[in-house]
């Protein structure tokens, strides 16, 4: 029943070779990875005027001079990830660049607060987009949480169907809302050309404002550039675009940043010229909406629109999270369950824990925007500072064509958003504080688990002087199937073992389509390790490793059974010191044994290596 049910809800698997028509073309990649960032301008022009009303309705006038500097940086932050994306193409971003420049601990920093961002980052969406349909209709404000939930778990379900499928399903309600931003910023600003929309600012632009401060300023600029947030994600997922990547990923990132810019400053000057002012229960963009498409059906599709993007926005972490998990994995700072694709060539255990890792932040945070955007820049805008800061030493090193100037453009980027995060730290402290708390905890544990890696991999490593075993047969005509994962201690003790106890050692290893060079080393290691020891390589193309080992020891029994052999399937593994250990690991052997369990014919055996600590 499950099987079935996750292949209607996830669809049947594809082949490792299907992966290059999983790759982005421009136009679906802009709707995957920019949601986010284009997302950002329903709420980004609000979180400024949320702070400035606190003081005055004159002080909205401020709102324009914030704007004018959050699009500085977003030229700034463009500018460099460009960089970054034709630099470091295989994807990563701000942890491979500030781990490659400033050094192990910096990467980690910026990973781990792009990890924690990234669960934000569907937070804030789906919370947006609840917020936006309770605009609309008021009487479901009292299932917010709820709402959020359940769009976080559609998404999820979503981009576990696959790369594709996913930027197939997202391009409507992206170039949909694209669609009614131009038309509203347009057909507002023509409104205003021609007077049909009335002046209502409370004070105009440079005019003074008593009790205006440097210090409400900048919070303000703190609070609006969460228009920034997802800038990040194409440099994180230039892997996933088509050929040639790099320049591909950069056109998606300019042709995002100018909608960006152009929407986040036309929303801003509406919202300032019709003296806008926030409240609760209808969000800045529908209130200017109202203004300029009335209480029609064109506001119901405004609205409609910018629900499903916010609602979509969230994809564009399920997009770069994975991706950065996997980075870290293969680093030996996260388990090694987050190397592994799923049926669809989708990295299934990444998404599914930022999916959990949400829908836990909106429960705790009570499904409030407000309450989440602080801590949300915190975590974007400490990777902005670490990574056009490594792009600083980057081209101090390498030099090249025209590094001075890219040097500047990064030094711009780096001195603001440090500037930013300085500002978030001392003016919202009570919002952010969790940070110090959470990065501390998140850097300890991928030190945990790197030295446990590191002591295993220890463990595990072939000892180089081969001592001929002598092995003694105990059994006349039996086969020993050894299941090989790589060559290891593991490996060697198991193969001793089953030579003892067996006239006949085969050695089978599953081979999958995505590293071919790693699955030759392989072989080439275990044949000159052990020559007398025949070594079957079945190859897979659905990365299941279950189902070839299943049919190829129902062969080899078969043919034992017609001579009357038996046949013993040994699957070597090893045991961690401590149980919690275990969740570093894929438990292949587990599931191995459970399906093996099926076979009356075939004897299952364990071979356990003890680890010590």
């Amino acid at each position: 029943m499950w099987r079935y049910l996750k292949r209607f809800l996830i669809g049947k698997p594809l082949k490792t070779t299907d992966e290059g028509g999983q790759s982005l073309t421009k136009f679906k990649a802009l709707a995957l990875l920019s949601s986010d960032a284009l997302s950002s301008v329903a709420y980004g022009t609000e979180q400024i005027t949320t702070i400035l009303i606190t003081l005055s309705a004159a002080a909205l006038m401020y709102q324009i001079w914030v704007a004018a500097l959050v699009l500085v940086l977003l030229a700034a932050i463009t500018l460099s990830y460009q960089q970054i994306i034709h630099a470091y193409p295989s994807g990563g971003g701000a942890y491979v660049v500030a781990s490659t420049n400033w050094g192990e601990r910096a990467g980690l920093i910026a990973g781990g607060s792009l990890l924690v961002d990234y669960m934000l980052t569907v937070a804030v969406s789906t919370t947006s987009a609840t917020e936006a349909i309770t605009s609309a209709i008021p009487s479901l404000y009292s299932h917010q949480v709820l709402i959020s939930c359940l769009i976080v778990v559609l998404i999820m379900l979503l981009n576990l169907r696959g790369i594709r499928e996913s930027a197939s399903f997202l391009t409507l309600p992206v170039y949909l809302f694209i669609v009614m931003i131009i038309g509203m910023v347009i057909y507002g600003g023509f409104n205003i050309a021609t007077g049909n929309i009335q002046y209502h600012a409370a004070a105009h632009i440079g005019a003074p404002v008593e009790g205006m401060t440097l210090i409400l300023f900048f919070r303000a600029f703190s609070s609006g550039s969460s228009s920034l947030t997802g800038v990040e994600a194409i440099s994180n997922a230039v892997p996933n675009f088509k050929s040639p990547k790099s320049k591909n990923a950069s056109a998606t990132l300019a042709i995002m940043a100018t909608i960006l810019a152009c929407f986040f400053g036309g929303i801003t000057y509406m919202s300032y010229y019709m003296g806008i002012v926030p409240n609760s229960h209808e969000t800045v963009l529908s209130q200017i909406g109202v203004n300029v498409f009335g209480h029609g059906i064109i506001y119901y599709v405004l609205q409609l629109s910018t629900a499903m993007i916010l609602a979509v926005a969230a994809n564009t972490g399920f997009s770069a999270f994975p991706i950065l998990a996997y980075n870290l994995a293969k680093d030996k700072f996260l388990p090694h369950a987050y190397l592994d694709k799923g049926d669809r060539l989708g990295y299934s255990n990444g998404i599914i824990s930022l999916a959990i890792g949400a829908i836990v932040l909106i429960q705790i945070f009570g499904g409030r925007t407000n309450s989440l955007i602080p801590l949300y820049a915190v975590g974007v805008f400490i990777p902005f500072t670490l990574s056009q800061s490594g792009m600083i030493i980057h081209w101090y090193r390498n030099r090249g064509k025209s590094w001075q100037l890219k040097s500047v453009i990064n030094f711009i980027g780096a001195f603001i958003s440090l500037a930013l995060v300085t500002c978030l730290f001392l003016l919202r402290f009570p919002n952010v504080w969790p940070y110090l708390i959470v990065m501390p905890i998140l850097i300890h544990i991928f030190y945990k688990i790197n030295w446990h890696y590191k002591r295993v991999a220890e463990q595990l490593r072939v000892i180089e002087d081969n001592t001929e075993i002598t092995a003694t047969h105990h059994f006349d005509g039996s086969t020993v199937v050894v299941l090989v994962g790589g060559v290891t201690r593991v490996t060697a003790n198991a193969i001793s073992y089953a030579q003892s106890i067996g006239d006949y050692v085969i050695a089978m290893h599953v081979s999958f389509d995505s590293n071919p060079e790693k699955e030759h080393k392989t072989s080439e290691e275990f044949k000159k390790e052990f020559p007398d020891v025949r070594f079957v390589d079945i190859h897979s193309s659905y990365r299941s490793i279950a189902q070839p080992t299943l049919r190829f020891c129902d062969v080899i029994a078969k043919r034992a059974a017609d001579r009357n052999y038996s046949t013993t399937v040994l699957v070597p593994q090893f045991v961690p010191r401590h149980r919690w250990e275990n969740i570093l690991h894929n438990q292949t052997s587990l599931r191995l044994r459970t399906i093996l369990n099926s076979r009356q014919n075939i004897i299952i055996s364990t071979y356990n290596y003890h680890l010590r600590e």
